[in-house]
């Protein structure tokens, strides 16, 4: 088993055509990951990477029934193209770009929600069930299948974390970057209660940072939903002063709301595992699965 995709998941590309997308869709066919189609507005008809190319999603997902679409477009495109996708009948959208107008997001956010889509991003590394389906911009080399759920607000650490557990030999079951911006589709919750019931997971790692209120969201899920898993949570940011963005648009502290100290408060009061040093998030997932 895996969350959200796996090995037949049927994958289209929103802006195939374009330098990025081309780059890291050539990446993600040579992981083994299902591509069918392309879309890019005029140029309908073409076939690229060896993907036929669509003027729509609609047409996309008439004439090749993708179930999850990945997008490349311009920030000031973004929105339009998670809400064509959502329209269109795809129920999982992965939004890499970066920088949608805020007002825009809000309004494709509850396009999403009104069509029964799940968004994962926008400002996302994507996400892979390693050995399966590689959704995004990672480097698939470092990820193994194995027994961690990972669920990361930085892209980097993600990465950084998924190389410690692949290197001690643990793995990873699904790994999910759920984006850097301040207004993103599925965050902590909706994926912890996805990993409740996945036979592959042993264990969820977080990462977190500040700025936002997810991780407090997640630790009042996780107090009042008796977890059957143990989760640990790694919260960057520490040093950062208010006011003080970290990284990107999501990660800023207003006063003491969405400091780390208090996300970390949280979380502990909720029975997580704090990671102090984020050079220890593999060592420390192995001890506690091995304590159990």
């Amino acid at each position: 088993m895996s969350i959200l995709v796996g090995a037949n998941s049927r994958i289209l590309v929103q802006g195939l055509t374009g330098k990025e997308a081309t780059f890291h869709a050539q990446r993600m066919l040579e992981y083994g990951t299902r591509l069918v189609a392309g879309v890019t507005p005029g140029k309908g008809g073409q076939v690229h990477l060896g993907l036929p190319v669509f003027n729509t999603v609609e047409e996309a997902v008439r004439a090749e029934e993708p179930e999850v679409s990945i997008i490349f477009v311009p920030p000031l495109a973004g929105a339009e193209a998670i809400m064509e996708a959502a329209q269109a009948g795809i129920k999982l959208i992965v939004c890499i770009t970066e920088g949608i107008p805020l007002l825009d997001m809000l309004r494709a956010k509850s396009w999403t929600k009104r069509y029964g889509a799940s968004l994962i991003g926008p400002n996302t590394p994507g996400l892979i069930s390693p050995g399966k389906s590689k959704v995004g911009i990672m480097p698939g080399h470092i990820h193994r299948p194995g027994s961690v759920g990972l669920i990361s607000r930085s892209g980097t650490l993600t990465y950084e974390a998924v190389n410690q557990l692949t290197t001690i030999g643990l793995g990873q079951s699904t790994a999910v970057g759920i984006g850097g911006d301040p207004v993103v589709g599925l965050k902590f919750v909706e994926l912890l209660e996805m990993f409740r019931t996945d036979e592959q997971t042993r264990a969820v790692v977080l990462i977190g940072e500040i700025g936002g209120q997810a991780e407090e969201e997640a630790a009042g899920y996780l107090k009042a939903s008796a977890y059957p898993k143990p989760v640990l949570a790694y919260v960057a940011g520490r040093t950062a002063p208010p006011g003080k963005r970290l990284g990107h648009a999501g990660a800023i502290i207003e006063g003491r709301q969405g400091s780390a100290g208090d996300k970390i408060d949280r979380l502990r009061e909720a029975g997580v595992k704090i990671i102090d040093n984020p050079a220890r998030i593999g060592l420390m997932t192995a001890e506690v699965l091995s304590a159990r």
